[in-house]
């Protein structure tokens, strides 16, 4: 691979194309530190590895909540590869098959467009999957201000269950000594039927109920710290 690299950047050299090749850990590199111009528009292309792909997915999406690294710029784009299945998933329409999590969250800050499928058979070595190639187009207009890690955490917990009805995943959210009676309220507030199920949901309805939760933890600040998974004696009282 890093051959291939460098006879792209022979090729790029007669055409006064500025080439740099870093081998760093991607998921520690600072992108923020090699693209200092932020006068040029960013197209962030990469065919990743399958085992970090949805890692680094989230990372990207934050940074581009935040507005940093690469996408300090609102038009910063990425092509990127996927296995099929978790391309899949990124497109997933609302009722759809694949509709998980990472749909939501990628559906919140871009518009997600698969491009075309590649057959696992024409990488060497060959993986056992297709894959996927996902263009994410940054919306103008994010359809939220909330912070990421607040939606993040709501959206994950809704799909925790995703067979289940929604107020189920979302419960997990609270503590269990007021959960359903503090459940049933926030889903009023928020309009949302709460015997859909969690992939029923849509982007919309997924940020009205993460934004009833931010408004309930500005009066019970300790649920925030609440850990449906702990031990019942480190729970927050």
């Amino acid at each position: 691979f890093g051959e291939t690299l460098q006879l792209l950047k022979e090729c790029a050299s007669p055409l006064n194309i500025q080439f740099d090749i870093h081998y760093d850990d991607i998921l520690r590199f600072n992108m923020e530190q090699h693209i200092p111009d932020t006068s040029q528009r960013i197209h962030l292309i990469g065919n990743l590895p399958f085992a970090i792909s949805t890692r680094l997915l989230i990372n990207w999406l934050e940074d581009l909540s935040c507005r940093r690294g690469a996408f300090r710029r609102i038009d910063t784009c990425m092509t990127l590869t996927f296995q099929k299945e978790v391309a899949d998933r990124i497109c997933a329409p609302v009722g759809g098959e694949q509709r998980c999590r990472l749909s939501v969250m990628s559906q919140v800050w871009t518009e997600p467009v698969m491009k075309f499928t590649i057959p696992g058979k024409a990488f060497v070595p060959k993986p056992q999957v297709d894959v996927g190639v996902v263009k994410l187009i940054p919306l103008k207009r994010p359809k939220t201000q909330l912070p990421f890690p607040l939606v993040e955490r709501v959206v994950r917990h809704i799909f925790s269950m995703r067979q289940k009805y929604c107020r189920r995943g979302f419960g997990t959210l609270l503590p269990p000594e007021d959960r359903e009676d503090v459940t049933q309220k926030l889903f009023q507030r928020a309009e949302v039927q709460d015997t859909l199920r969690s992939f029923e949901l849509t982007v919309e309805q997924c940020l009205r109920l993460a934004e009833v939760y931010s408004e309930h933890l500005v009066t019970r600040p300790e649920v925030a710290a609440y850990d449906y998974r702990a031990p019942k004696n480190a729970e927050v009282l």
